[in-house]
């Protein structure tokens, strides 16, 4: 598909606003941490969501739908009272994901939460704010907190550990819901982390449809590929990257329909 930059950058702005809008929110996982008002109700169940983005989307809101439920859909204080450790380890709760590793991972934020008042809070550390990857910056401070409320033992399938290559796709997904701002889709929580910082939530589909819009030309799907893809699309929102988020989703969806791409 050839296409000029401004018919490119067209495209992008139309598909942005027509999947950036209400509609799209019961169809999608952000759909949990909006059933919230309080901000740490909010950070722990769109962590969780975002944490099993992973499959059939309809699959992940079953199985996110059903962990909030066994969180009695009151996350902080399940969190706080330790409620997970009443969980069966062996329980699982979506593909590969066990209620030991939600056990592990809440017993993190746990930790977290008992030193700060957000994780919005504890995003503030000048390691992490100044950062020009915080997402990557906040994955290394949680996964250090994780691991030590697990007595020093490696937590899986929480957070990536291979911070120089994962592209780190749940966590972005997870920022973009807690820091855009524009009162539509995502929330606009965060104050620790500026838009402008954010990254794409780069998968297989993105990725794809990224390369046959000339977005990308990478193939690895890794952090220098989100990179690339994010400085790519800031040449047009500098101030908000992460909206074409929404346009690349939509664009994938329509391809698979009309194949226009």
């Amino acid at each position: 598909m050839t296409m000029t930059d401004s018919d490119l950058k067209e495209l992008l702005d139309r598909e942005a606003a027509r999947i950036n809008a209400p509609e799209f929110i019961p169809q999608d996982p952000v759909q949990f941490p909006r059933r919230f008002s309080k901000i740490q109700d909010i950070e722990i169940a769109g962590l969780l969501a975002a944490n099993i983005a992973w499959g059939n989307r309809k699959m992940i809101c079953r199985d996110a739908d059903r962990i909030l439920a066994l969180m009695d859909n009151d996350p902080y204080n399940y969190v706080m009272d330790q409620g997970y450790m009443d969980l069966d380890p062996d329980m699982n709760l979506h593909r590969t994901f066990f209620a030991r590793h939600l056990q592990q991972y809440l017993a993190g934020l746990r930790s977290i939460y008992k030193d700060y008042p957000s994780l919005d809070a504890f995003a503030q550390a000048p390691e992490i704010r100044d950062s020009e990857a915080p997402a990557w910056a906040l994955a290394e401070r949680m996964q250090q907190r994780i691991t030590e409320a697990n007595g020093g033992v490696t937590v899986q399938r929480c957070l990536p550990h291979d911070l120089q290559h994962t592209a780190l796709k749940r966590l972005n997904m997870a920022l973009r819901w807690f820091v855009r701002d524009d009162g539509i889709v995502d929330l606009g929580v965060w104050k620790s982390i500026p838009k402008s910082k954010l990254f794409i939530p780069l998968d297989v589909h993105v990725g794809n449809v990224a390369r046959d819009l000339g977005l990308l030309v990478r193939k690895a799907n890794d952090r220098k590929a989100v990179e690339s893809l994010t400085a790519t699309l800031k040449e047009w929102r500098p101030d908000d990257p992460a909206l074409y988020d929404f346009a690349l989703f939509g664009i994938g969806v329509t391809a698979k329909n009309t194949k226009i791409l």
